[in-house]
């Protein structure tokens, strides 16, 4: 199982910025026990949005998913996934992390005859034909994923890329699209039911932060042969972890509530997501958005404003050692900081003793692995002698199994801290907004209102 140590949040550690844990845990245990019975009670029941609890036990998605992957093996060179936010942070963080390093740069055989994955989960017209200059789209399967089938980014690349692959293809492009989508609503479903697409289905009642073990991240990770079924032996067996009501035995429901009364109760309303491997980084990505779009909100289930909100913030270890952590020691105690500890590196670096008779000598001999690890335990050392509080989480390794596992972990956690603020961490009314202002500015038909509004609003801006 992967590890969560707390210690340097404690007042034993870090004095009167951290927590009396032990009296926290005891303190809070019957709302923790209420707090996640009450989530299995309900995940099953319509209009919760908690079938992502229920998502490692599909075993007919996951056979569709291994069926379709073993029918297209070997026929692309390339898997393209178009899709923003939770369409595509959680399949990009555990590809790059469970893939080998630099996978699109490696040949075919070291790629064991598998495709390339490539994401374009933004709309940056350099970015999309730079990519499109060098895939041969003929040999490219094209997985666009979006519920609503009208998400502006994703559909507008969708376009491009349909209507090349149609003039290369002709008939046959739809062979090279394969849609995740809606079940029965929705504009990608209707093209797809009359173009003949492949379909895979976003499930109701999961949040597009919550998708990654649906066929949303399973498809393509499946495409570039990454094993899921480890993916959902992880998820399973930490769900039965999680299921104990016992704070003292259940790593999300423990991280949640500390992560709750440093807000609360120290004022530390920032977390900093650090993982201590270069495979990890995109996991950060991944979790700011869960975290931020999760636990952002203006008011709270009872309908008072709250403007609720611990802000996330990505890093990476080693390298933000040299960028960030000089605030995180000296600026304002606002945050606490988790680490991503690897114990054991898929490969090992020895670092050779050439420099003997010069300062460097004490690295001669020794071993990257040893000096990044070092690194994170001796910047979590240097947070304490701050007073700052920061928690490590520990995988035994960097694989699908323990992957799952932690992406399941910070759901939970996720899950639970939003009952302790009391808000609905499966909305999302904050981003609608934008949303609607762009269908206006780009012409939709409905919202001429909204067009006359935001003129006169940009007006202001431009005069």
């Amino acid at each position: 199982m992967i590890k969560l140590n707390y210690s340097n949040v404690t007042t034993q550690i870090i004095g009167d910025e951290g927590l009396d844990v032990e009296k926290s845990f005891l303190e809070y245990a019957p709302k923790i026990q209420e707090i996640i019975t009450n989530l299995n009670m309900n995940k099953d029941k319509p209009g919760f949005w908690l079938q992502w609890m229920n998502l490692g036990y599909n075993e007919e998605t996951v056979w569709y998913v291994k069926e379709f992957a073993a029918m297209v093996e070997g026929r692309f060179d390339n898997v393209l996934v178009l899709g923003i936010g939770g369409s595509a942070l959680g399949a990009k963080a555990l590809s790059e992390a469970l893939l080998k390093p630099y996978w699109n740069l490696l040949d075919k055989e070291k790629r064991e005859n598998l495709p390339r994955i490539f994401f374009v989960d933004n709309i940056d017209p350099d970015e999309i034909n730079a990519l499109l200059d060098v895939l041969d789209l003929k040999k490219t399967l094209v997985n666009v994923i979006t519920k609503s089938g009208s998400t502006a980014e994703t559909m507008s690349q969708f376009m491009i890329i349909q209507e090349r692959l149609k003039n290369l293809l002709g008939d046959d492009y739809r062979k090279n699209i394969v849609a995740t989508t809606d079940k029965q609503a929705g504009i990608l479903r209707q093209l797809a039911n009359e173009e003949g697409y492949k379909t895979f289905v976003v499930p109701d009642d999961v949040g597009g932060r919550f998708s990654v073990f649906s066929a949303v991240g399973l498809v393509p990770l499946a495409l570039v042969g990454i094993d899921v079924d480890e993916i959902i032996r992880g998820i399973k067996i930490m769900d039965l972890t999680l299921k104990n009501t016992d704070i003292t035995k259940n790593i999300a429901a423990q991280n949640a509530l500390l992560h709750y009364l440093l807000d609360r109760e120290k004022g530390k309303y920032i977390s900093v997501m650090m993982p201590y491997s270069q495979r990890l980084k995109y996991v950060s990505d991944w979790y700011v958005q869960l975290w931020a779009e999760s636990l952002g909100k203006e008011y709270d289930r009872n309908n008072n404003k709250i403007n609720n909100g611990p802000t996330p913030i990505k890093a990476l270890g080693a390298t933000d050692q040299h960028s960030q952590i000089q605030l995180y020691n000296e600026g304002k105690n606002d945050k606490v900081i988790t680490f991503i500890r690897v114990n054991e590196f898929d490969s090992e670096l020895q670092i050779p003793n050439i420099f003997e008779y010069t300062g460097l000598n004490y690295l001669g001999g020794k071993s990257i692995n040893r000096l990044i690890n070092a690194e994170a335990d001796a910047t979590a050392v240097a947070l304490c002698d701050y007073k700052r509080p920061n928690i490590t989480i520990t995988l035994p390794k960097i694989n699908e199994y323990y992957l799952a596992q932690l992406f399941y972990m910070f759901e939970m956690q996720t899950a639970i801290i939003g009952e302790l603020y009391n808000i609905n961490a499966y909305n999302q009314p904050g981003v609608e907004q934008a949303k609607n202002y762009t269908y206006a500015l780009m012409g939709r038909l409905g919202y001429e209102e909204s067009k006359e509004e935001l003129d006169m609003k940009l007006s202001r801006f431009s005069s």
